[in-house]
């Protein structure tokens, strides 16, 4: 799926000014894996496409600099990408492009010019500053995170209003699930409000496996931590997300019947609902 590389920038700046200023603030939503390989970046993509496809005005923010992957999941050519928000050479309006295919925006990353972690505190200040602006424009900005746990992902988790993990049911996942809580834990203690923190078990073999899998994680934590993330729901395993992978497409235009897609159109409408203590986007 290939986008005109003319039309494909969309300055937000000339939008109507009914469509870019609605009633009230949105929701920055991190999506957080710990470790590669989860399905994360095609979980993002696709709960950004669930949400559009139900009244949602959506951005999708790739944050991975190092490895990103949503413009080439979507098989995007796009001009401007986080690179230029975070030299300070153009705001975050002047960055994102419409996907049109999906109904939402996007700000892609910028594939192999170093990590998050390597930027400075004044141009993580300036991203962080500019994502809490983007939700004065859309009611859900879903932030695509990279894999690991530097500071950069651990403040960019820290200032969302709601943080997703996204694991499976292998050890590794779900001691790497396990770390990003903790951190989260220690960022975003109890008593500063821990924030809103939800865990999706990916490629699950039935949803019954995924709701054993996510008790054991939530054990854990309730064990070590004190307290246990919500369970967002399962994504099952299926043939037909390798396959929209591979053909660039989304997996709710191309297989909207399929488990998966049945799977993540559930977990967009329980994250739709805001958390208690903060108002609904919509």
């Amino acid at each position: 799926m290939m986008l005109d590389a003319r039309s494909l920038p969309h300055d937000l700046t000339a939008a109507p000014r009914s469509n870019v200023l609605p009633l009230r603030r949105g929701r920055l939503i991190a999506i957080a894996s710990g470790k590669g390989g989860v399905g994360k970046t095609w979980f993002a993509i696709t709960l950004a496409h669930a949400l559009a496809r139900a009244g949602r005005r959506v951005l999708l923010f790739d944050g991975d600099l190092g490895l990103a992957n949503v413009d080439i999941q979507l098989g995007l050519m796009p001009e401007r990408d986080l690179g230029g928000l975070i030299a300070g050479r153009a705001s975050l309006a002047e960055s994102v492009a419409t996907f049109v295919p999906g109904g939402f925006d996007i700000l892609p990353g910028r594939s192999g010019s170093g990590a998050l972690a390597a930027l400075t505190p004044a141009a993580l200040a300036r991203v962080l500053a500019e994502l809490r602006s983007a939700t004065a424009l859309y009611q859900m900005v879903v932030l695509d995170l990279g894999a690991g746990l530097d500071r950069a992902v651990r403040q960019m988790t820290a200032a969302a209003d709601t943080l997703v993990v996204v694991t499976t049911d292998e050890p590794t996942s779900l001691t790497d699930a396990y770390a990003v809580l903790k951190l989260h834990a220690a960022d975003r203690p109890a008593e500063k409000g821990s924030g809103d923190v939800r865990v999706v078990v990916n490629q699950a073999a039935s949803q019954s496996a995924g709701e054993r899998t996510f008790a054991t994680l939530a054990r854990a934590c309730q064990a070590f931590l004190g307290r246990a993330p919500d369970y967002a729901g399962a994504v099952r395993r299926d043939d037909r997300v390798r396959e929209a992978i591979r053909r660039q497409s989304l997996l709710l235009t191309r297989h909207p019947a399929s488990p998966a897609a049945a799977d993540v159109e559930r977990v967009a409408a329980g994250l739709a609902v805001a958390p208690h203590g903060l108002a609904a986007a919509g």
